[in-house]
């Protein structure tokens, strides 16, 4: 299937690669349909046949209805390596998980102008079932972590 997208242009993506986020993420309700991709945009990371390491720990999670669509993520574990979360008993449902290697964990990175106050959303989790390509976003019922948590060097580790 060939997308359009802002960011890398045309690319070609694996059908059987795409994530269903049946709720659509908050504030995009109206999308539900995502790949993730390594930082070049023409790698699935995380294709059924092909596992590729990427070379940076930053990957993008591109829509696929709106191929203007596209987010900035991370394995949280990078930069917050204690990072810790429960997954409740209807996550684990919804998203029909049977083993914990299945799951794959991100978090939204917000780039702003100036780099060295890049954050990422610790307070709301993408969590995927990556055996059926079923995603939820979850808002943690915590005030351990924020929604800006800054990664980059002295703001590193400081939650807003």
């Amino acid at each position: 299937m060939l997308l359009n997208t802002r960011h890398f242009g045309e690319i070609e993506i694996d059908e059987e690669n795409i994530i269903l986020f049946e709720e659509g993420l908050p504030g995009f309700n109206h999308v539900r349909k995502f790949i993730i991709l390594d930082k070049s945009g023409g790698k699935d990371t995380h294709g059924t046949n092909d596992i590729a390491e990427p070379v940076s720990p930053f990957e993008w999670l591109q829509c696929v209805d709106e191929p203007t669509l596209a987010f900035v993520i991370v394995n949280p574990f990078v930069f917050k390596p204690d990072y810790d979360i429960e997954l409740s008993n209807e996550i684990i449902e919804h998203l029909e998980i049977e083993k914990e290697e299945d799951v794959a964990l991100y978090s939204i990175v917000v780039v702003p102008e100036d780099m060295t106050k890049m954050t990422i959303n610790l307070k709301a989790p993408l969590i995927i079932n990556m055996h059926n390509r079923k995603g939820i976003q979850t808002i943690l019922d915590t005030d351990r972590y924020s929604v800006r948590h800054y990664i980059m060097s002295q703001k590193a580790g400081q939650e807003v």
